[in-house]
């Protein structure tokens, strides 16, 4: 007889989700579903609103990233204007980028991963967090606490505040760095990228071994990721790539044509739909992004800590890695760079420059913005009236665009340890650790109902089932 194992929810992501575990007759594992379980409506509500708007709503979707919806939202506005922004704000915008990524990493990482790897999958479930973290290692859960911080701080210092920051625009940005800021986070560097590296070289020599770095599964896929020019990584402009398991091109393609190779499909079990690569089919075409997507992706970094640790992973990898534990890796190295290229910019005396902005109106009905944000590629595709009102609009957001594959991860995780019906509190930490692994923020990925059935139950005061409405 079928069973079924639930876990709800996942815990240590963003938003609300729960795993399913199907059991044949024999105990053994059939199937594993990850359902997303919430849903928010931001292409529908939007509808109506002014394109100005657009950045700072649409920031509201995510208190975690929503630097990144506010960057794609502002390239898809400047995709409208017909702009080309100022070279100032260009840089500006990739600063907080980086700052994003830095901050975001440093909570994936060190808040809400590393509690399983670095005090054991089968801890105490009570210890096995950031405080568990504090107390087994203080030094170096003082040192990433930090060093969210400091991204945390350079976004204020940037934008005003640290979460919804009303500072990208249509055009550019709306407010110019200080030196006395500036000099702030030249300041903080040093510091931040010295505990980028101590956690490196903490995270190699514990789980350098393959078959270490393979406990939440291992498997082929495509990958996708911008990238700037001769294949260099990049987070904020360039082209598309897709690459396969072997790190060969599979197409690179320009962002506002995403959808010449990018549909969405939808299932009756999650909110969340199911992006895939047009050309092989779903679910076919299933592809990562992220991290580790953006690192198998590229050729190189552009600067040199990053670029040997880049040289370093593929070694130890034998090249392009499908291991799914190989994100956390993926999100130190790019840590690293984006503490490098901050550093660059900052080191630009163009970056304090007032001219910022650039007026225009509406000179095109319809507009994409494509940023990498820290867990993937981010997609704001919008289509407005000739007054700029948004008359229809399209999130990609990153999570989904992992959809296919964290379902792929915690099947696989579930076959490996799961037989004969036998199954443990470690063993489920695991399958949720296939999911934490892509650093999900399921807040942001879901905002059309696609095909999930809705059902509506009416009761009587006294709690009595009236009738039942169900929308297939």
């Amino acid at each position: 007889m079928e069973r079924q194992i639930h876990i709800e929810p996942v815990t240590r992501i963003e938003g609300h989700g729960k795993i399913t575990v199907f059991l044949d007759d024999k105990g053994d594992v059939r199937d594993a579903q990850f359902h997303v379980t919430e849903l928010r409506g931001f292409e529908q509500f939007c509808v109506g609103r002014t394109m100005w708007e657009m950045p700072g709503l649409t920031a509201r979707i995510c208190g975690i990233c929503p630097v990144s919806h506010i960057l794609a939202s502002a390239k898809a506005c400047d995709a409208i204007l017909a702009v080309r922004i100022p070279e100032t704000a260009r840089l500006l915008r990739r600063l907080m980028s980086l700052a994003q990524l830095v901050q975001s990493h440093a909570l994936s990482f060190f808040y809400l991963s590393a509690p399983d790897f670095l005090l054991g999958w089968d801890s105490d479930p009570a210890l096995r967090n950031v405080v568990g973290l504090v107390a087994a290692n203080p030094d170096l859960a003082r040192k990433g606490i930090r060093l969210r911080a400091f991204g945390q701080e350079a976004i204020d210092r940037l934008g005003g505040k640290r979460v919804h920051p009303a500072w990208a625009v249509p055009g550019g940005v709306n407010r110019a760095l200080s030196e006395e800021d500036r000099a702030w986070m030249i300041a903080g560097l040093p510091e931040a990228r010295a505990t980028v590296q101590e956690t490196l070289t903490l995270f190699k020599s514990s789980f350098g071994d393959p078959k270490e770095r393979g406990v939440l599964g291992e498997y082929a896929s495509l990958y996708m990721g911008l990238v700037g020019r001769d294949g260099v990584w990049e987070h904020y402009e360039g082209v598309l790539r897709i690459v396969d398991a072997k790190g060969h091109v599979v197409c690179e393609h320009d962002p506002a044509r995403y959808a010449e190779i990018i549909q969405e499909a939808s299932e009756p079990w999650s909110y969340l739909k199911f992006p895939y690569y047009v050309p092989k089919g779903y679910p076919d075409g299933m592809y990562r992004v992220g991290p580790l997507g953006r690192v198998n992706a590229c050729d190189r970094f552009d600067t040199p800590l990053a670029q040997a640790e880049l040289e370093e992973f593929r070694g130890r990898s034998g090249g392009r890695s499908g291991r799914v534990f190989d994100y956390h890796y993926a999100r130190l190295i790019e840590a690293l760079a984006a503490l490098e290229e901050m550093a660059e910019l900052l080191a630009d005396d163009r970056i304090t420059s007032p001219a910022i902005r650039a007026e225009a109106g509406v000179n095109a009905r319809e507009g994409v913005g494509v940023h990498e944000a820290p867990r993937g590629t981010l997609i704001h595709h919008y289509w407005v009236d000739k007054d700029g009102i948004i008359e229809k609009l399209n999130l990609i957001v990153s999570t989904g665009h992992n959809n296919l594959a964290m379902n792929r991860a915690i099947r696989e995780i579930a076959k490996a340890h799961i037989h004969k019906g036998k199954v443990s509190e470690g063993i489920l930490n695991r399958i949720e650790g296939g999911i934490r692994a892509y650093d999900p923020c399921l807040s942001c990925s879901v905002h059309a109902v696609g095909q999930m059935p809705l059902v509506l139950n009416i009761v009587n005061a006294s709690g009595e089932l009236e009738t039942t409405l169900s929308r297939d």
